[in-house]
């Protein structure tokens, strides 16, 4: 699968839990980290926890490699790398701290119609 699709798997389960303001960068070209940042926000611990389970289990079921997913228990912010996409799961009073669409501005946005 390419990356179009992982990103199409972690924007739709962030949208079937609910996620906020789903946020989609692309960050190729700009960042070596990964070529597209999907950030979102939960307003409870426990939505925050269920977003980032369920972009886990998706990716799963679609084949795909969960690299590393730091944050979970905390529920502030978790992150789910999953090598060319990296999902940023926020509750949101830290989403509105650190800001990333403001950090990482230059980046150009996908709507989130042009990836469901």
């Amino acid at each position: 699968m390419n990356d179009k699709e992982l990103l199409s798997t972690v924007v739709k389960a962030a949208d079937d839990k609910r996620a906020e303001d789903i946020t989609i960068m692309k960050m190729s070209g700009i960042s070596l980290v990964a070529d597209y940042f999907v950030i979102c926000h939960g307003n409870s611990d426990k939505q925050v926890q269920a977003i980032a389970r369920e972009i886990k289990d998706k990716a799963h079921q679609h084949g795909y490699d969960v690299e590393r997913m730091e944050g979970f228990d905390e529920a502030r912010w978790v992150l789910i790398d999953l090598g060319d996409v990296v999902a940023h799961v926020f509750h949101y009073e830290e989403r509105r701290y650190y800001n990333l669409e403001r950090l990482w501005g230059d980046a150009p946005t996908e709507t989130l119609e042009s990836v469901l």
